[in-house]
């Protein structure tokens, strides 16, 4: 039943039913609504506050629980809850990968409304934590309060500067973070060293809403090499006490093998139109795979798990099904890791990408690497990807695409369509955009092989391969 607390309702005795999207799990509410719940397991019994009401759901809150899932572990993390970045930490692992299939399922099924074959067994993560190549961390000058220490009316409490992850949709409130379980060490020592001596030096965290103070972001990239970057975005241009953080970190992390900076007095904090500095070492990382080295430099995109990707790049090789002789096009081929990866069984391949820096570091890799059978071209998708362009580089063989999270370009499919490629590899993100362009596709192209791979444990997001073969 529910009864009234001031304009809120509490729903008492609901019963978790679903994992949903975005991390949050689904219950029902008596009369049937949707009822959107963070930071509880399908299988857990609870008493809901709701926050928000829609039209046809709740947005709430669990403030009591009656009995626990069996499928409910304890999270590791002290920061779970109240950080956002790892929603699923306290649901056991083979009940994420269970939800991530079955997400993967329903937006095919009821988005794409093709037919499918059976879907080969998802692939999970060897690591469940401690997996991710890539952290960025905020500075404020005032730190985000749990409701325990706003209960407390401390002020001084919120005056205690952070360095850590945004509250999710509050863009101006940084959670501190005092260990994260989602990058190998020295990652943490990193973040709290450099809080801490940039406190001890009176230097001043960023604040969102006043625009104002020296420090603004760090980021940590690490490699399966071994080798270390770290970024460190300042506001202001104060060299005095910029020289004095940044030698302090050369010192204390001799490891870390790129040392770089900027400033960046811009409304937002994004770091593909700023002016890198290096301040020590080389303005990149290596990355390896199967003997090719990548070049991992602050701009560049590369999949967030390194081992992980590995996997996932195989099943697109095999997906693809290569035998020496084919001509491959590689669409959104970022920096050309999947390109360069699948080149060694394939006659020649063609990479297309719309960033020109992504295009830079994909031919510097391919000289490293020795391969000499890759070209990789510069410009949008849909104006590029056009019959002169086919023309050029002869008809595909097979096609793989790695679109981003919005998916392809209603121009790019019809020229899929037109190309008629016998083979297609779709590798996405996001299973739902995928889905849509698959339905634009199923005319004249059948699903065949589908296998879902997890690259974000205790997260809801799930990486998807599918591969469509032209209908006879």
């Amino acid at each position: 039943m529910g009864k009234k607390k001031t304009d809120k309702v509490i729903f008492e005795n609901v019963t978790v039913l679903d994992a949903g999207a975005k991390g949050v799990s689904v219950a029902k509410a008596p009369e049937g609504q949707v009822i959107f719940i963070p930071n509880v397991v399908p299988g857990d019994v609870v008493d809901v506050q709701t926050l928000k009401k829609r039209k046809s759901y709740f947005e709430g809150k669990a403030i009591k629980f009656h009995s626990f899932s069996e499928n409910r572990i304890e999270p590791v993390c002290q920061h779970f809850g109240a950080c956002g970045g790892c929603k699923w930490q306290n649901m056991k692992y083979d009940q994420q990968l269970f939800y991530k299939n079955q997400e993967v399922y329903n937006n095919l099924k009821r988005i794409g409304k093709i037919e499918l074959p059976a879907f080969e067994p998802i692939l999970g993560s060897e690591k469940q934590l401690f997996y991710r190549n890539k952290m960025e961390f905020g500075f404020s000058d005032t730190r985000w309060l749990n409701e325990t220490e706003i209960q407390s009316d401390d002020l001084s409490l919120s005056k205690n500067p952070a360095l850590g992850f945004h509250i999710p949709r509050m863009w101006d409130k940084i959670l501190d973070i005092e260990k994260c379980h989602l990058q190998e060490d020295p990652s943490n020592d990193i973040r709290n060293s450099i809080k801490e001596f940039a406190v001890a030096n009176n230097m001043t965290f960023f604040n969102a809403r006043n625009h104002e103070g020296l420090l603004r972001t760090l980021m940590i990239r690490t490699a399966s090499t071994g080798e270390i970057m770290v970024l460190i975005q300042f506001f202001e241009n104060d060299k005095v006490n910029r020289e004095l953080l940044m030698n302090f970190i050369h010192e204390k992390f001799p490891q870390i093998t790129s040392l770089q900076y900027v400033i960046n007095s811009k409304a937002n904090d994004t770091l593909y139109d700023q002016d890198i500095k290096l301040y020590k070492g080389s303005d990149y990382i290596l990355e390896e795979m199967e003997g090719l080295k990548f070049s991992i430099n602050a701009k560049s995109f590369y999949q967030t798990n390194s081992d992980q990707a590995y996997e996932l790049y195989k099943i697109t090789r095999e997906f693809a099904g290569l035998t020496g002789n084919e001509v491959v096009y590689d669409l959104y081929t970022g920096t050309g890791t999947i390109a360069q990866f699948v080149s060694k069984k394939a006659k020649k391949v063609i990479g297309v990408e719309a960033v020109p820096e992504a295009i830079a570091d994909a031919k510097e890799n391919a000289k490293r690497n020795e391969i000499t059978n890759c070209e990789f071209y510069v410009g949008d998708m849909k104006n590029v990807f056009n019959d002169d362009f086919i023309e050029k580089h002869g008809k595909p063989d097979v096609i793989i695409t790695d679109p981003p999270r919005d998916g392809m370009h209603k121009d790019v499919v019809e020229m899929l369509l037109k190309t008629g490629a016998p083979k297609i590899v779709y590798v996405s993100c996001n299973s739902a955009t995928q889905a849509r362009d698959l339905a634009l596709m199923d005319e004249m192209y059948k699903v065949t092989r589908v296998r879902p791979v997890d690259m974000f444990p205790q997260t809801h997001h799930v990486e998807n391969v599918v591969l469509l073969e032209l209908k006879k």
